[in-house]
């Protein structure tokens, strides 16, 4: 079959919309009628080169649909099922599947990287040449064909633009709070950049009944932003961030970091606005050969830090949470979105996106 999908055919130039095929279904695949896709900062990683995959590629990871078919051997997922993508699908049986960190599959970590799902292989085309997947998802188009372990079963009534931020942003920040630093009620946190992913840390660390929940920013419209998710106070970024952390926290310093800015000054006001015994959990990064410096003074008093991509996921059980709290009423969505575009206009979203606007921008597929 053929469908539309944007491609990347050369880093810092334009996606290309446009017709590219997709092979038989093979053993355990899920075959995706994609109804939402947000676009995240890891995408224009790879427009601009800092994120190096094989080309062309189609890109976007943070998608949700309605399973159109399925390969022999799929079980847990039928025709008419709605689902959320997970760029992470694991094979629950190597070494780090077993050992409880799917995060870490091998399999997935070995052919990913490759743009291959989860068996190795790949099922697109363009005019006879490979079109290579990213994160598994590839979900910049009308369809994506997933490993059975991405494509996890959600309810009916969450609405496709609310679903697919959960398969990223929404479980990265929420699941920070919740799954790795474990934040307990009372405790003071700090989440350090309001984007996308820290927005949702902060509500993660609401629904954990966190005691204060400090924002720290650069821009103070978004400090605002993070007071309706349920951020307690708003702190400038500079200077004094870290004296202004602990004149707030009894002069103790925070007891958990959720740190989402993406940057070395974040890094390091991480561990200089925590308390002792505390715990930082790094969510945003930089270059992977990037060197980073800290005062080692502020890495004292047994305190512990923890590197998080996916905010401790287990997607079988945590997007059907994270959906349900939404339904309730208890977990914000719909307001992370700032605008919602045709797949045609996808290039205008990454414009907006690389110029810091907005917090979510979905491409909405016909229904």
């Amino acid at each position: 079959m053929k469908f539309r999908a944007a491609v990347l055919h050369r880093t810092n130039t334009p996606l290309a919309v446009e017709e590219v095929e997709l092979a038989g279904l093979q053993p355990g695949d899920v075959l995706v009628r994609l109804r939402a896709c947000g676009l995240c900062h890891t995408d224009l990683e790879a427009i601009q080169g800092g994120l190096v995959y094989p080309l062309p590629i189609i890109l976007g990871h943070e998608a949700a649909g309605v399973v159109e078919a399925v390969g022999s051997g799929v079980s847990q997922v039928a025709p008419g099922d709605h689902v959320i993508c997970s760029w992470n699908p694991s094979c629950g049986r190597c070494f780090y599947c077993d050992g409880d960190l799917p995060i870490l599959c091998e399999p997935f970590t070995r052919h990913q990287p490759r743009g291959r799902l989860l068996d190795g292989g790949t099922r697109l085309s363009l005019g006879g040449e490979t079109v290579h997947h990213f994160m598994c998802v590839s979900g910049l188009a009308e369809y994506a064909v997933l490993p059975e372990a991405g494509a996890v079963p959600v309810p009916k009534e969450l609405p496709f633009e609310a679903a697919c931020l959960i398969g990223c942003g929404v479980m990265t920040g929420v699941g920070a709070a919740l799954n790795v630093a474990k934040v307990e009620v009372g405790e003071n946190v700090v989440v350090i950049g309001c984007g996308g992913v820290g927005l949702n840390a902060v509500q993660g660390a609401r629904l954990a009944g966190a005691g204060r929940i400090l924002a720290v920013d650069l821009d103070p419209t978004k400090l605002e932003t993070a007071k309706s998710f349920g951020a307690t106070d708003g702190i400038v970024a500079g200077d004094d961030a870290a004296e202004r952390i602990k004149a707030l926290t009894a002069g103790r310093g925070a007891d958990v970091v959720l740190e989402a800015g993406g940057h070395p000054a974040s890094f390091r006001l991480a561990f200089e606005g925590l308390r002792p015994g505390g715990r930082v959990v790094i969510l945003g990064k930089v270059n992977v050969d990037q060197e980073v410096s800290f005062r080692w003074g502020s890495l004292m008093g047994e305190k512990r830090m923890v590197r998080s991509s996916y905010g401790g996921a287990r997607p079988r059980q945590d997007f059907p949470l994270l959906g349900r709290l939404y339904l309730e009423g208890k977990l914000m969505l719909d307001e992370l979105i700032t605008a919602r575009i045709g797949l045609d206009q996808v290039n205008d979203g990454f414009a907006t996106l690389a110029q810091g606007g907005g917090v979510r921008t979905v491409v909405q597929f016909d229904g």
